[in-house]
């Protein structure tokens, strides 16, 4: 191994036009990455050159390689192929989202035109722009939604993802929701649990939530429920170190039921719990307060 016998990170920032790839960049220049914005990926093999040239001493790379028309596509794919081969980097693609509706608004904001739309509807060019990148998107190690994220907190939530020594460290993020607010976009993996019997039919429960005991207990009681818990828990043991293995750092298990107040909050909590033992696990539940009201 080359580059002084030190593995170098590299980093390949890209996503969606419009979800936070500037702020990202200058995040990683926060933590120390030499960041290049905006490579030309047939540039990419004589850049790597430079990176394994022993003299110097640069070891934490960011590029930010994103969307510019088909042919810059085919180029990226190319380039990400080489660096599958090169066993002296440790790369990573961090892939930034947003729902539409966010960069629509993001570009009526900046009065920009979106790079496949130029003079057109910035809505074109995004629903365009996002069947090129399914691809993409389904190859990298760490997918962002910035959808409901303000600069800072994309800042933030970057910094606490990349601090680490190590970023083979493995965690499972477990997100309830309300199928009626609409699937998260990041999530790796959906169980629908709205065919569980609904506590909010049940009226002095209606205003309470999954963290409540009473209403855990409710869902827990079912055999349905039981039945359910074992069979996904059991999978999801079988599963997470197969994606492991596979160079996820990360891994975004969502439940979901009609609003994600009762049904999707208790049996979430159930799972992070169970898992909790053998795997770094986060929890949010995404639409808790959305109900009437609040």
């Amino acid at each position: 191994m080359s580059n002084n016998e030190q593995e170098t990170k590299l980093v390949v920032i890209t996503g969606m036009s419009g979800a936070g790839k500037t702020v990202a960049v200058h995040s990683f220049e926060d933590l120390g990455y030499y960041c290049v914005d905006n490579l030309p990926p047939a540039l990419l093999p004589k850049f790597l050159e430079l990176m394994k040239d022993s003299t110097n001493n640069i070891h934490k790379v960011a590029l930010v390689m994103d969307l510019r028309g088909r042919e810059f596509f085919d180029s990226l794919f190319e380039a990400l192929d080489i660096l599958g081969k090169e066993d002296w980097l440790d790369e990573h693609i961090l892939f930034l989202d947003a729902q539409d509706e966010s960069l629509v608004t993001r570009y009526k904001e900046t009065r920009r035109s979106h790079p496949l739309a130029v003079g057109g509807l910035p809505l074109n060019g995004i629903q365009q722009e996002r069947k090129i990148l399914d691809e993409l998107r389904g190859r990298a190690q760490r997918i962002i939604d910035t959808s409901n994220l303000k600069p800072k907190a994309l800042r933030d939530k970057i910094l606490k993802a990349y601090t680490e020594d190590k970023q083979e460290i493995f965690s499972v993020h477990m997100v309830s929701f309300g199928f009626k607010y609409g699937v998260p976009i990041d999530a790796d993996l959906v169980f629908d649990v709205r065919f569980l019997p609904n506590p909010h039919y049940v009226s002095h429960m209606q205003p309470l939530t999954g963290l409540n005991p009473e209403v855990s207990s409710y869902v827990f009681k079912w055999g349905d429920t039981k039945k359910f818990n074992e069979k996904v828990l059991d999978l999801l043991q079988f599963m997470l170190p197969q994606y492991k293995k596979e160079g996820k750092s990360q891994l975004v298990v969502a439940i979901g039921c009609t609003g994600g107040q009762h049904r999707s909050v208790a049996i979430a909590e159930y799972f992070a719990k169970q898992l909790s033992s053998n795997y770094i696990t986060h929890i949010s539940h995404r639409d808790i307060d959305k109900r009437k009201g609040h």
